[in-house]
């Protein structure tokens, strides 16, 4: 709460009678209010904007010689842990590129390690020169075909549910249990019904889509299609416009944006790779999309400050006005930042952060996660049990997959890779309670002709998930897994060749997102010449492999799932 002595200060600065602590001259302001931009001064004191106008003086004066004065930008919808990186260091990855606010999902990590993962999200993002806020993870795990770290109830929730950086319950990705009035998700709604709500709702519609709503979600960042995201915004949803590393939809839903839909519509990233924080962006990313398909400043800013304040209720946040928190962007390119302001100091400039702080925060929650029953030959063997199989088959820059029924390569009664036809074995094993759950299928489209590679990124339960050309180097590639509490590791030729240590949670680490896009640009370079990978991101593509809400074949630690059919099916298929 502001103290009485410094509202007064503000007064008298706005009015000229005391000196404010900035002034920002020269500056071509966006107002986000009435879509104008305007050369005016902005003046702070206590870390508020206190006047926009005619200011001359104050203690400290920033000439920004004719560059954009923009409020700062709110990610609405991020799964931190998919930068890889902890707080501390996601912060110094997205305060340069102009990101003061974000609002996040813990799933990633609750899926690991339950509430102490998402008390560890919120301890670690103390004190940092950002604001993140959290909306509590709705389905862990994300269904029943998965073993995860920790299953949330409506009363897990509950120990959070009054934290002041909780806003509400997360993706309420299991909509299937919505429309079926399902007892434990329904408990969840209920009790954030009056908060706000967060959708994941990919193609619904009609009346299924009004039951939806009826339970009270009020947005969806979901939207592949003008006319999905056209029927939600007419029966009163905000839309997400999603532009992440795999996910990529602003360009798909630029027709919904018009005069009548431009308030209600908001920028995020969901899952934002570091390579791609690095040679992009993040929402500057997205803003920039904007502009060059014609939109003005003024309104593609907006959707990146003005809209998600409103939508999450940052009362003091989204504009350059009296009375707004001083989270100030300056650019005259948005995807070269010259300088960040976060409360009216300055936090980010020419693309570094220039900020220290001392973060303290327990870890033991999310360290030392892999729990895993030793992993033996005998769990990768496949008998031959049919001349046809199912395989996931893999779609070009897509986390769909196609169910393809082929026959298999069998060598004395096993079942085997087949890298002349690119049908690559895949296994996953459950990490979290040495259940000893383990899940042998098979994989095309991956171009895989050598070695193999896993990781403990899997959505979303993440559990391991290894694919390989042979049994010996799957097998090597799981142990130095385990050596390093989890991560990414390639072997091949019974030596591991490249890895990755990802000691929080399986999923991130607490070095520099540099230093990490480093090891992955390593990764990648070593998969694609010496294991001879053809897509474009293994290590990603490998990770949605286990996701059994996204259609339509999946695998994860307890069988193959047909997500159409909503239920497991047998490798191989009755002739």
């Amino acid at each position: 709460m502001i103290s009485k002595e410094d509202l007064i200060e503000m007064i008298e600065a706005a009015r000229g009678e005391r000196l404010g602590d900035t002034l920002i001259e020269n500056g071509n302001v966006i107002n986000v209010f009435n879509e104008e931009i305007k050369k005016e001064n902005v003046l702070i004191h206590k870390g508020h904007i206190v006047g926009v106008g005619n200011y001359e003086t104050a203690k400290e004066i920033i000439d920004v010689d004719g560059a954009f004065v923009s409020p700062s930008f709110i990610d609405s919808h991020v799964h931190i842990e998919s930068s890889m990186l902890i707080p501390p260091e996601f912060a110094r990855a997205v305060l340069p590129l102009g990101t003061t606010t974000v609002v996040a999902d813990p799933h990633e990590i609750a899926n690991v390690s339950g509430i102490p993962g998402i008390q560890f999200m919120i301890n670690s993002s103390k004190n940092l020169p950002i604001d993140i806020y959290f909306m509590l993870s709705s389905c862990v795990p994300a269904t029943p075909f998965e073993t995860s770290g920790a299953h949330l109830y409506a009363e897990d929730l509950q120990i959070l549910k009054g934290n002041g950086r909780v806003l509400g319950l997360a993706e309420l990705m299991n909509y299937p249990g919505v429309l079926s009035r399902d007892p434990e998700v329904m408990d969840k709604v209920q009790m954030f019904y009056d908060s706000i709500i967060d959708g994941h709702s990919p193609g619904l519609h009609g009346n299924d889509l009004n039951a939806y709503l009826s339970a009270g979600v009020i947005a969806d960042h979901e939207c592949t299609t003008p006319a999905e995201a056209s029927e939600k915004l007419s029966k009163g949803m905000w839309i997400m416009m999603r532009e992440g590393s795999i996910t990529r939809d602003v360009m798909r839903l630029l027709p919904i944006l018009s005069d009548k839909t431009k308030h209600r519509i908001l920028l995020c990233t969901d899952d934002k790779h570091p390579e791609d924080l690095l040679s992009e962006g993040h929402i500057n990313f997205a803003i920039s999309l904007l502009l060059k398909n014609g939109i003005p400043l003024p309104a593609a800013v907006r959707l990146a400050t003005l809209n998600p304040a409103q939508f999450f209720g940052f009362r003091k946040k989204g504009g350059i006005a009296p009375g707004f928190i001083a989270d100030i962007v300056i650019f005259n390119d948005i995807l070269k930042i010259k300088s960040v302001l976060k409360n009216g100091k300055e936090v980010a400039r020419k693309g570094r952060p220039i900020f220290n702080t001392v973060t303290i925060f327990h870890e033991d929650a999310v360290k030392n996660t892999i729990n895993l029953k030793q992993a033996t030959f005998d769990n990768l063997r496949v008998p031959a049990k049919s001349n046809k199989m199912r395989v996931i088959g893999i779609l070009p820059d897509s986390v769909l997959t196609k169910e393809l029924i082929v026959e298999p390569k069998i060598q004395d009664g096993l079942v085997v890779s087949d890298t002349k036809k690119d049908i690559i074995k895949i296994v996953v094993f459950e990490r979290h309670r040495a259940t000893g759950n383990v899940s042998v299928g098979f994989l095309h489209g991956l171009g895989l002709k050598c070695g193999a590679f896993a990781t403990s990124i899997s959505h979303d339960s993440h559990n391991i998930i290894v694919a390989g050309a042979n049994d010996s180097d799957m097998l090597l590639s799981i142990a130095q897994l385990e050596s390093m509490g989890g991560g990414i590791a390639i072997a091949k030729d019974g030596k591991i060749i490249a890895s990755l240590s990802l000691p929080y949670g399986g999923l991130m680490t607490n070095v520099s997102v540099n230093e990490v896009s480093e090891s992955l640009k390593v990764l990648h370079q070593i998969a694609k010449e010496e294991i001879k990978i053809s897509v474009s991101d293994p290590f990603m593509t490998l990770a949605f492999m286990a996701l059994p809400v996204i259609p339509q074949l999946k695998i994860t630690d307890r069988g193959l799932v047909n997500v159409d059919k909503f239920d497991f099916v047998p490798l191989f298929v009755e002739e």
